[in-house]
């Protein structure tokens, strides 16, 4: 059959289909492309560059994916909430990022975030617990680290974890064992901080238990009676030497007539500005030992090692009586009378200076 002149012939759609469907599958390809491509550049880009300064980011107890996602877009390391929350739900996640101040240091993308939260990498600080520190003296230096007080006092009450070694505690008084210790900033930290202070105190006093039954005392006492030793004096030379003091004087049925007890009365009551007058020696406590013979109910504060091991290694004295020389030291009589010409002279000498 012949073609009229001039007249064209239309080409088959068939021809064009396949045409069509490649450039098709080209723009999803490079749609797909540069999906994956700002995906890839919003997660794993650095978000903070290396040398920046940390950004703080503290997340709240129960906060989600979504409330994350909103204080990370707030602070500019991810530029919508939606990226984080897609991440983390990605990855089947979201139900895992743990609370607490976290210090974000470059180069870190939104990956690496993701990382932090999930393994719980939070700020940490150091807090040192001296010797001798009571139970609210110790809640106020874990107050000025911003770890939450309500929540360390409540456990710092509960006696259970040393009701074993001591049935009558009514709180950890005494058994904070003092020593520095490396504290999350999270909403956990109060009660590690308290389990990790007691645990301390178990593994000191566990070699001792055997002596300590040996001397017929309890733990009870001997941790009253260090805590008092580590009250009167700064020199481990001289802790044997306090501790045999005050326990030749239980074994007369002579009151110990301490300091620290009616200083540590004095803050039950509310009362201490920071001097001893007087009048306070009449002060109506169990603790005041200048009117109560025996030790006082419990202990004054957490003691060190070395003062608990003074406690069953006092030094081989008859000595009754010890008075500060005001140099830090102390001078010990076995006598009242030679006694009371020591505290005469150096009282004299306090006063002349």
């Amino acid at each position: 059959m012949r073609r009229s002149p001039g007249v064209r012939p239309r080409p088959s759609s068939r021809r064009r289909w396949p045409r069509r469907l490649g450039l098709s599958l080209l723009a999803l390809l490079a749609l797909a492309g540069g999906a994956w491509g700002a995906w890839w550049h919003e997660t794993s880009w650095p978000k903070i560059a290396a040398g920046a300064p940390p950004v703080r980011l503290v997340v709240p107890p129960g906060a989600t994916a979504d409330t994350i996602a909103r204080q990370l877009h707030a602070l500019g390391l991810a530029r919508h909430p939606l990226a984080f929350r897609a991440l983390a739900r990605a990855r089947g996640v979201g139900a895992q990022l743990k609370a607490g101040e976290y210090a974000l240091s470059g180069p870190l993308s939104l990956e690496g975030i993701l990382g932090v939260l999930l393994r719980g990498d939070v700020v940490r600080r150091d807090l040192t617990i001296p010797e001798g520190r009571s139970l609210d003296e110790i809640a106020a230096l874990v107050m000025a680290e911003r770890i939450d007080l309500e929540t360390f006092l409540e456990a710092a009450r509960d006696p259970a974890p040393v009701r074993d070694l001591d049935p009558a505690a009514a709180d950890l008084e005494g058994y904070l064992f003092p020593d520095t210790y490396d504290v999350p900033q999270s909403p956990e930290a109060p009660r590690a901080l308290v389990r990790r202070m007691t645990q301390r105190f178990r593994a000191v006093i566990a070699p001792e238990l055997a002596r300590i039954a040996e001397r017929g005392l309890t733990v009870r006492q001997v941790v009253t009676l260090a805590s008092i030793v580590e009250l009167e004096t700064a020199r481990a030379t001289e802790r044997p030497r306090i501790a045999a003091v005050f326990l030749n004087r239980l074994g007369r049925r002579m009151p110990l007539q301490t300091d620290p007890s009616i200083i540590y009365a004095l803050k039950k009551a509310g009362r201490w500005d920071g001097n001893i007058r007087k009048r306070d020696f009449d002060i109506d406590s169990p603790y005041n030992t200048y009117r109560r013979a025996g030790l006082p109910p419990g202990p004054l504060g957490s003691p060190g090692r070395e003062a608990i091991l003074a406690v069953l290694e006092p030094a081989e004295t008859k000595e009754l009586y010890f008075v500060s020389r005001n140099d830090g030291t102390h001078e010990f009589n076995e006598t009242l009378a030679a006694h009371n010409r020591a505290v005469n002279r150096y009282q004299r000498r306090r006063a002349s200076s």
